[in-house]
């Protein structure tokens, strides 16, 4: 059970690097492990569908580079494979003076990172895109579009198996041993020797770097974005993708609605601590995750500086007059009888010691592995390009 590189996690950064592992180097012995007994289950799989332009990121970030790299290697793949995508475009809305200037940076941001034909959009304009949108003023970002990442994942496991890439799912990594220029990889069912981890383990990734890199100095806090869905009858009030300007303090983006590829109108997520490290619903509770998480010394740091705001997003949890209330600054005729219950998702965020939720993509190597340790949103856009950069550091190697 001999292999040359291991990667852990079949997620979309996982699957996207395998695959272009084999794709540069198809003679390399590649084998692929989740603990799942299916492809892409947690952060993939609770994916909103958005394909991101990276309007966002500070250009030059791993985020910046990586996103507007993968967005256009990713409506490729899908054209290639035939995957059903739109690039319905996006409106970002300041709702108040105050988030105009915001604005006008994000919109700056945007052309630095090289997107072409973002509009200016004045009250009355936003109209012609969103008719029930309430703002003062917006942004149209062109390249913003919706897919489903779940399908785009079938797709790369199905090339990596053609490539003669082994895939192994329900199987949990136990262990991982390292010497003399060689890892044993030890999982519930098996044990496996590799020269070379990729870790590309989400939501258990610092656990999982854990066990090749001695002193971690971030550890994953799961934060859950839950969702209402628009009642059908109400679903004309969104055409495509309604956001709001982002606070530049908070790694979020606030909520929002997205039409999803395969129908029907989200709106959210808010973004809460989440009890467990797959903890999907208020219920999902692991005691000793959830201690993990509250006596980490950054997330308390980050408690203490953004508890009002999280607060609110608790309250918003909670209460769906709140949640109703917060949707209803960009969508004033949404009612609390409008919107049933939606899915939820976790967000493998990445929390340093001095209290940093990281805002990047952070990779860490060292002889025996790559351990992608900050891999968020916009990462399933990213996927092929942060595989690239996976496996140029993977490959280097060999």
């Amino acid at each position: 059970m001999k292999f040359d590189i291991i990667v852990i996690g079949a997620g979309i950064v996982g699957l996207a690097t395998a695959l272009k592992i084999k794709a540069k180097n198809p003679a390399l012995k590649l084998l692929l492990i989740d603990k799942e007994n299916k492809l892409a289950a947690h952060q993939t799989g609770h994916n909103s569908g958005v394909i991101h332009s990276g309007l966002y990121y500070k250009p030059g970030s791993l985020k910046a580079t990586n996103c507007i790299n993968g967005y256009h290697q990713l409506v490729s793949f899908c054209d290639k494979h035939e995957i059903p995508y739109e690039l319905c475009g996006k409106i970002v809305v300041a709702t108040s003076k105050e988030e105009i200037p915001l604005m006008h940076n994000l919109y700056k941001r945007g052309q630095e990172n090289g997107l072409e034909n973002l509009i200016l959009l004045n009250q009355e304009q936003l109209k012609v895109y969103e008719p029930h949108v309430n703002g003062l003023e917006g942004i149209f970002v062109p390249q913003t579009g919706i897919v489903d990442y779940k399908q785009v994942a079938a797709r790369y496991a199905e090339l990596i198996q053609e490539k003669e890439g082994a895939i192994h799912l329900g199987e949990k990594v136990t262990e991982i041993n390292t010497g003399n220029h060689e890892c044993s990889v030890v999982t519930n069912k098996s044990s496996y020797s590799c020269k070379l981890v990729v870790n590309c383990s989400g939501l258990y990734s610092d656990k999982v770097a854990q066990f090749t890199h001695q002193k971690l100095n971030v550890k994953i806090i799961p934060f859950r974005g839950e969702y209402y869905k628009l009642t059908p009858e109400k679903e004309y009030l969104v055409k495509n993708l309604i956001y709001p300007v982002p606070d530049p303090n908070f790694p979020f983006l606030g909520v929002h609605f997205t039409r999803m590829i395969g129908g029907g109108i989200e709106a959210g997520p808010n973004a809460v601590l989440a009890f467990r490290r797959e903890g999907y619903t208020k219920r999902d509770i692991h005691l000793a995750e959830l201690g993990e998480s509250l006596a980490w010394p950054g997330f308390q740091k980050v408690a203490m500086k953004y508890w009002k705001t999280g607060m609110g997003e608790m309250y918003r949890s909670f209460s769906k007059a709140a949640f109703t209330k917060a949707l209803q600054k960009l969508m004033p005729e949404i009612r609390e009888q409008d919107l049933s219950p939606g899915g939820a998702g976790v967000r493998a965020q990445a929390c340093d010691r001095n209290g940093g939720l990281i805002d990047d993509f952070l990779i860490l190597e060292n002889e025996y592995a790559v351990n992608v340790c900050n891999a968020p949103s916009p990462a399933a856009t990213s996927s092929l390009s942060i595989g690239d950069t996976v496996s140029d550091l993977a490959l280097k190697r060999f």
